[in-house]
Formats: structure tokens, sequence, C-alpha cells
């Protein structure tokens, strides 16, 4: 009988991976370019080809992960589409949630939409599935002719409220197709979720991308020939037979492949709980992995917002060719990259410094042992020279204050700590251990710095299976066939939900059945996403008897958040995953070598890795050699080749956590704290707007987190809303000044929490609610620096709902002042105390309970960032923390003044509608390199709520002056160090109390 073959095949952006199993258990691989159109049509069916006509045999079966959508998407290739929605909706998916790309952008530059041509529809159903408007069948007929004539064939159906009540949507699609539309995407089929914009976002991509995959599916189906089963992977994990493929399941067909093949290699060594981490040439991929693959209901792929179930893959832009530089402060390392041309300075082509020439002058690779492909001809081994001369220039810069050495260290350093950033991000900030996990490491980069991205986490193993090179390509050869169907449900945990899994139980088993699966092969998996009542965010639990699940839902609530609401949570959504298990068994391993011998590689000692023998094993420093990649064994780690061809690596050697650095400004310790501050912000900014119930805040993302220093100085932000960032200092130095070293009888203690929203002591509207808590590192009297979070709350009382009233005349008019009142006392709850506070005076909150909520999140995302800030104190020392606090202030305040540089005199005038004006006059002085904002000649107080208080002030001038900086600096209380503002007392832009200020912080401060 003649062996036959199934390929696994992974078909990326630069190559294409083949991994090809026979049935008497040959394994085959091999890697092509993916587009060489001078020596074949398609890099997949050459693979095969080639494979065949060597090895002979017949062909059974073909998987396939692509990059075809996602590079379309990219790319914004797609087919042409037209969006069909309910009239008065036409440009909701185009206002989407407001949210801006790049807050310090002077142009604003927003993703382009898929749909090139938008139809309103004469109909709408109420939430309740009333109908408030018949569909006009013979006017939307009309309209989808003109589409037609226009040259549209693919068309997208989104509806109010269609995926519940489907009626109208099913019959304008009956409509589309009857006029001749090939690809019709209706909402309530593609996404049956709440929520219009995801809901839409997801329908236009899979209108936009399937007649893509149609074309790409079709032409591997053709080279295949009759008689081979097609498979392809989906982003969820999963493979689905190559006509049930459709456009918003594919955008992480390939990387998805990486990490069912990262848990089916390291299942083998008992590794259950890991992290993955997969380096290339210009990004880094980081996954994690519990047990079961974590899927996402909602991802930003290329500025388009998809609801869809996709593996969790983070990626940032840090790979081997992240282009290393020195801007005159501090040391930086990406986000750009050299790419494939120029590439790294060492690929002869007049590269920049990278990453990857870094580590070659380090010695961390060979040149005798990478592949001589570079040069005119093509023929030559990369350049070390030309690596030294790149590392020279910096030199030069620093005035020798540094070896080239410590250049190229210290750009590595920064390096690994970008990329272990990403995986706290996914990770630790979400309650996970990882110093129990094992780092599961592929890609051609990845070896060169495992070891030391396990250290900077914690993590004491690593494995690097002999297939990591097309570990993408192996895990779709293991994947299984699936379809997960899922569908909103919106009722608390106690009401049955039977109704409901028995329908996507028959609508998943019939996908499947469609693919000619037999139905006794199938197994189920049934899931429910519950959220706390008034939150957006979910969590996902296994289905059970509610109370497992509801304790299921608190742990895993807890464990992110840090606490839990007492109500009952309520279900989302439901999902049924079925899956129906593969009859194919890739079995993946590389002989044992002879036992490999030590040779010398420039000052490293290195081995051959196919010379390994089973169980040798390697103490670092020392290289592993292979021909696509390197791994560096790091000092105190010890590599150890297994019986199935996998490194299996482990510290040997207790590293010390307490890092020993200097409180002197260094360039590259800069960067690493920059970095550091301002990932404690955006991990406090995450747990804030998934735990907030205001859709100001989880929403419309009106919120703000930053960490202070001891005296109340902004040092860093996650990219929030800037009026607040550069008014909330103020709110510390009110708590500072009014209650620090005893000033009110008692002082800040450790476990003390203030809410304020005063405009007159750092607040900007009385919406905008702040929490702060102070931060502690050891036993220290008064706080070394402080955290706090500010939002906008949905009600804070006042003469109109939502407290924003336009004929405010005093700030009693607009809610409830709160000034400097303690929420927790020293770790104890005074919830009753701030609920008395809501409800007293003469226009109280009107849902005291919304108050209570949002201020829990904002606590927890305070804590979150006080626990952060605390741990890098242990890790590093208070005096250095404090040392770099003040370093990156100091890095700020030279980047503007390097701005005051260039810039000249000014004045300007602004008249407002209602007669006032705002007056400026900028002088620069050039010897002092300051400037002086003068708002002198501004309109006195003025009657009505358009004043704007002091601190309003304070974060325009600091958002503008940042602005004006073209670059990725920290936007901290150093920029205003070199400004000195001047605004008259009793001014519409310094009011005193009672004036009305709540137009103020909405209208004047965009002046």
């Amino acid at each position: 009988m003649s062996r036959s073959w199934t390929f696994a095949i992974d078909r990326g952006g630069t190559f294409t991976d083949i991994v090809a199993h026979s049935s008497d258990g040959a394994v085959r691989v091999d890697k092509l370019l993916s587009e060489n159109p001078g020596h074949y049509a398609d890099a997949a069916l050459e693979g095969i080809s080639r494979i065949l006509a060597r090895d002979g045999g017949s062909l059974r079966e073909v998987r396939m992960g692509t990059t075809v959508a996602t590079n379309a998407l990219l790319e914004r290739k797609g087919e042409r589409v037209a969006l069909a929605i309910t009239r008065g909706f036409g440009d909701a998916l185009r206002i989407g949630y407001q949210a801006r790309p790049e807050i310090f952008a002077r142009n604003i530059v927003l993703p382009t939409m898929l749909y090139e041509s938008v139809v309103e529809i004469d109909e709408r159903i109420g939430a309740d599935g009333s109908v408030v408007r018949p569909l006009d069948e013979q006017r939307a007929r009309a309209d989808l002719q003109i589409l037609r004539a226009q040259g549209f064939d693919a068309i997208t159906i989104i509806l109010m409220h269609g995926w519940k009540f489907t009626a109208h949507e099913a019959r304008l699609a009956r409509i589309a197709r009857e006029l001749g539309f090939s690809q019709v995407s209706v909402s309530h089929e593609v996404a049956p979720l709440i929520k219009l914009v995801g809901r839409g976002d997801t329908t236009v991509v899979d209108a936009y991308l399937s007649p893509v995959l149609r074309h790409y599916v079709d032409t591997i189906a053709a080279g295949l020939g009759p008689g081979t089963r097609l498979d392809f992977m989906q982003s969820n994990g999963g493979l689905t037979d190559a006509w049930s493929f459709r456009g918003k399941d594919a955008i992480l067909s390939g990387p998805a492949g990486g990490v069912v093949g990262m848990v089916a290699a390291s299942a083998p060594h008992e590794a259950h709980h890991l992290i993955g981490f997969d380096m290339g040439g210009t990004s880094t991929d980081v996954s994690h992995y519990a047990g079961q693959f974590e899927l996402g209901d909602e991802n930003m792929v290329a500025g388009v917002r998809i609801r869809a179930p996709m593996m969790q893959i983070h990626t940032i832009a840090a790979g081997g060719g992240s282009i290393c530089r020195f801007d005159g402060m501090r040391f930086r390392v990406g986000p750009q990259s050299a790419g494939a041309r120029p590439g790294p300075a060492c690929y002869r082509a007049g590269g920049p410094l990278t990453v990857t020439d870094c580590n070659l002058f380090l010695g961390r690779i060979s040149p005798e042992h990478f592949p001589a492909v570079f040069g005119p001809g093509g023929d030559q081994p990369i350049d070390p020279e030309a690596s030294r001369a790149r590392l020279q220039e910096i030199a030069d810069e620093l005035g020798g204050a540094k070896t080239l050495a410590e250049i190229a260290e210290g750009f590595l350093e920064i390096a690994v700590d970008n990329m272990a950033a990403a995986i706290r991000k996914i990770s630790i900030a979400r309650g996970h251990d990882v110093t129990r996990y094992t780092l599961a490491c592929f890609g051609g980069a990845g070896g060169q710095h495992a070891c030391q991205v396990a250290d900077a986490l914690g993590m004491e193993r690593i494995l690097i299976h002999p297939f990591a090179g097309v570990l993408s390509a192996y895990g779709i050869g293991l994947a299984e066939v699936k379809t997960i169907r899922s569908a909103s449900w919106l009722k608390p945990l106690g009401e049955d939900f039977a109704v409901g899994l028995a329908a996507l139980d028959q609508v998943a088993s019939q996908d499947l059945a469609d693919q000619g699966v037999d139905p006794t092969r199938i197994d189920f998996h049934r899931r429910a996403r519950l959220r706390t009542a008034g939150s957006d965010t979910t969590i996902e639990v296994d289905v059970a008897p509610p109370p497992a699940m509801r304790a299921a839902f608190e742990t895993l609530h807890r464990k992110r958040f840090g606490y839990v609401e007492d109500d009952e949570p309520i279900v989302e959504s439901l999902s049924v995953e079925a899956v129906a298990g593969t009859d194919t068994a890739f079995v993946a391993h590389s002989p044992p070598g002879p036992g490999a011998q030590p040779i010398q590689a420039g000052n490293w000692t290195a081995y051959r890795r196919g010379d390994l023998a089973d169980g040798q094993a390697v103490d670092g420093p020392a290289l592993i050699l292979e021909a696509s990649s390197t791994t560096v064994v790091e000092a105190g780690w010890r590599a150890q080749r297994a019986s199935d061809g996998t490194l299996a690596l482990a510290r040997i050697v207790t590293l010390d956590r307490q890092r020993a650095v200097g409180t002197d400004a260094d360039p590259v310790r800069l960067e690493i704290f920059n970095n550091l501050f301002m990932a404690i912000a955006e991990e406090m900014g995450v747990a804030l707007q998934s735990t907030a119930t205001s859709v100001n805040i989880k929403e419309r993302l009106d919120f703000s987190c930053a960490i202070f220093d001891a005296s109340g100085a902004l040092i860093a932000n996650a990219p929030h809303i800037p009026v607040h960032l550069g008014s909330m200092g103020e709110s510390i130095r009110t708590i500072i000044d009014t209650r620090g070293k005893g000033a009110d009888g008692r002082g800040i203690r450790r476990g003390d929490a203030y809410v304020l929203n005063d405009p007159y002591r750092g607040g900007t509207h009385l919406p905008d609610i702040t929490v702060i808590v102070p931060v502690f590192y050891g036993e220290e009297a008064e706080p070394s620096a402080f955290v706090a979070a500010r939002g906008h709350h949905a009600d804070i009382g006042g003469i109109a709902p939502g407290s924003m009233p336009p004929d405010s005349k005093s700030i009693e008019d607009e809610g409830v002042l709160i000034d400097n009142a303690l929420l927790v006392d020293e770790g104890h709850s005074r919830e009753r105390e701030m609920r008395e506070l809501l409800t007293r005076g003469a226009y109280p909150a009107r849902n005291p309970d919304r108050n209570i909520s949002d201020l829990k999140a904002q606590l927890a995302a305070c804590v979150r960032g006080a626990e952060s800030l605390a741990e890098t104190a242990r890790g590093y020392g208070s005096r250095v923390v404090a040392a770099y606090m003040d370093h990156v202030l100091g890095n700020a305040e030279e980047s503007v003044r390097r701005l005051l540089d260039r810039l000249d005199d000014g004045e300007f005038v602004y008249a407002m509608d209602n007669g006032a004006q705002v007056q400026v006059r900028i002088t620069v002085d050039k010897a002092a390199r300051s400037a002086t904002f003068d708002f002198t000649g501004t309109s006195p107080q003025l009657p009505d709520n358009f004043n704007a208080p002091y601190s309003i002030v304070r974060a325009a001038s600091l958002y503008v002056v940042r602005t004006l900086i073209d670059d990725v600096i920290p936007m901290n209380d150093g920029c205003l160090r070199p400004i000195k503002l001047v605004v008259p007392e009793g001014s519409m832009l310094k009011p005193a109390f009672p004036a009305a200020v709540v137009a103020g912080n909405v209208e004047t401060s965009q002046v």
C-alpha cells in the first residue's frame, strides 16, 4: 500500500513553512519564500509538489494557515463593500467610540473605513422587538440596485437590534441575493451579539475579506485536484473546511497555529502553564496558556474592531530588526524596524544599528554559522565590522562615556525589558504568577533572548522544540476541526439558559455535519461570559450549576481586579464549541546526535544542536547552534536535550532579584524606567476601563490614570484624557498640603484613599472625580509616591441629569462638590460616609449606587498601580526609583527646552460666542531656554459656566507643549519646568468659588 501524506502549511508574509507527515510515519520539513514569482506561482503548492516528487506517495489532506486575509486588511486590498444600515445610523461605524488613535498627533489620521458606500434603509425595530418603522422593501430594492449598477458585488447588512430580531435583516439579505450580490454578510449570521459598532465592524470585515479568501481557496483547491481534503486554520485555533472559511475568522490563522503547536510540544514535558514567546525579525508575539486556550471576544486589528473568537496573542514591534538609537538623552529600541531591506547594518546594505547587530557584536551570533546570503551577489556572510561602526557612531555621541560592549548590552537590556513588559501585560496584569510558568520559545530570534526574558520575569524553565522554527505549521497539523457559536443572552445568572445552549448546540452540530464530520466524534464545550451589572467587561467560565459558575467568576474577578461586587452576575453571552478530534498524529522529533563537542565561536563556547546526545547538558554561558537559529544559554542556566530533541533550559543558580543600579542618570535605565512608569499607568487604565459601570468611562474612555512623585509632580501616564493628566497633580498637592505631615492632625497613612472633584483644588468639573492612593515603599513616615485615577461619572447631581447643565450659575447648580474626602481609612472602607456625601445638598447625585461602583473601580485601579510601584521599589530600591522619577522629569524638561530653542514670541486673542475673550502672550527667553505664557487681558470671571479653573489652564498648556514635540516622550510635569504661567486672579481662567465651571472644562479648554 503506497504511503499517503498530510501536509500542514503556514503561509506567512515572508516565508511559507511546511510540515508533512506520511502514513508510514515519515516527517518532512520545508521552508519557501511566500512570494517568488520567477520560480513558482504559489509557495504552498510548490512545497507539496517538491516533497511528493522527492519522496513519492499520494496526497491525502492539506491543512493551511494563511496571512492572505491579514495582509489584505493591513494593506486595504479587500473587496469593494457597500454598507446597508438603519436610516439615521449611516455614520455610526465611522464615529465608533470617538477614540483618537494618537492623542498627541496634530495631524489626526483615522483608519480608513472598509466600506466605500452607505445606503440607509427605511426600517427600525425597537429594543423590545416592536416594529417602530416597517421595512420599505421597494425602496430598499431600488437603493441596492443602484449599488449593483455601481459595480458593488459585496454588501454588509447591519440593522438596529438585528442581532436578536432578525426579520428585517433576513428580508433585506434575500433582496440582495436576488439582485446578484455574490457576497452578502448579515450581522445576525456573522456576529449575533449586542452592540452595533462591534457587530457592524465585524460584519463589514467579513464582507471585505471573504471574497479574497474564496479566490485563494479556489486557487489552492484547483492546484490540489479532486479527492484531497482541504482545511484552513481559524483564529480560534480550530480547523474548518475550505468552503466554510470566512473573513472574520482568518485574521490570526497562522499565529493561532503557533499557540496550538506550543501547547502540544510542551505537553510531553509536563508543562501545562505556558508563556508563548515567538520572536521574529520585526515583531514578537506573546501568549498565555493555563490549561485551556484563551480566546478574546473583541479584538482590534489594523484599526478595525472584530467581535469573533480569537486566540489572545499580543504583538509588539520588537524583533531582531528593531532599530537602536540614541536621542541625546535616552537609548531607544524600536518600534521602527530595519525590515528585510536594508535590514540590520551587518546585512551589508547600509542599514541602521539593530538588535541583531548588538547580538552580533557581543558574540551572541556566530558569523560562521549564519547563512551567507548577503552582499551584491547574495553570497557573503554577515559583516561584524558594519555593526561595530554603527556602535562607534553612538559611542562618539556619548563622548566615550560607555564602551561599545556597554552600549550593545544596554540596547539589548531595553529590548528584553520591552518584551518582558508585553508578557506582563497578558499575565501578571491579569493576576497570573508567571514564576510558576514555562517559557515556550519559538521563532527565529527567540532563542537569543529566552534566558534574559525569563530572568526579567522570574521564570526558571524554558522549552525550545526542535520544530520551533516552523511551530505554527506544526500546530496546524495537530489542530482539530472546530466551530464556535455564540449568542448574546443578557439575563441574570439565576435564570435558566438551557434553551439558549440547546439552540447553539444544534447550530454547531450542523456546522460540523456540513463538513462531513461524524456526529459521534463531536465533543462539546459550553461556556458563558459573565459580568457585573453595569460593566462591559466579561469573564468566561465553564457552564456548570449557577453557584459553581458564580464562584468561578468571583475568583477570577478578584484575581484580575482585586475585588468583587455583591450583586448577582449577568450572563452576557453563551457559547458552544464543537470539536471533532483529528485522526492524524504528527510526531515531531529529531534524532539524537553522537554527543556534541565544544567549539569556539568568538569568545563563546558553542555546541551544534544536531550533535547533542539524549540527556546531554550544556551549562551557560554557551551558544547552541543550528541552521536557522542560535540559542544563548546565559550564565546560571543549563540546557539539556530531551528524548524528542527539545531543549529544556533551567536556571541552576538562583538569580538575585535586587538589581544593583545607581541613582545617577543613565540613558539605558532612563528608557527602562520611563517605559516602566508608563506601563504601570496603562495597567491601571485597563483595570479601570474593565470594571467601571459609567458609559463615559468604559466606552467613551473619559478617564485617566497616572503616577506622581512624593511632591505630587506628574511622572507618567497612560495616553488618556489630556485635561485630566495635566490637572491631577494639583489634586495630589491638595492632599499633601492639607493632610501631609499631620497638617490635619492625622496625616497620610498606609491604606488610605482620598476622593476629590473640587475644581478650585485641582479638579476640572464636578463629574470628573479623582481617587488618590498614597504609596509607601517601606516604613517611611510620609508617602514615597502617589497614584490617581480620574473618571467622568455619569451623574454627580446638580440641576440637570448628567451634571452638565447649560444654564448653571454657581458650582452648587452643577452637583455635589467633594473636597478631599477619605474613601478608605487605613484599609477600612468608608462607603457609608461616601454615600451620605453623595446624597446630601440641594441637588444630590441621582444614582449613588453607580457612583459607588465606579469609585470602587477607580480604587481597584489605584491599588493595582500602588502594588506595581511598590514591587518596582523592592526590585531596584526606593532611592533608585525616586531618583529616576526625577530623571524622567528632567528628560521631559530638556525635550521642551529643545523645543523652545526653535520657537519665537507670539500672541493671540480668541473671541468666544458669549462675548468673552481669552488672550495669551508667549515670550521666549532664548538665553534661559524658558518661556512665559501670560494670559493677562483675558475676560474677568463670567456669570455663566464658561469659567475654566486654573488646573485646566495648566493642563491645556502642558498638552499644547507636548503636541509640539514630534517624538515619543512622557507627558509629565517636567514639560512645564521651563514654562511660567501667568493667569490673572478673578479672570475666567482663574475663577473664585462658587463660580460655575462645567462648560469651562469642555469648551474653554479647547481654546
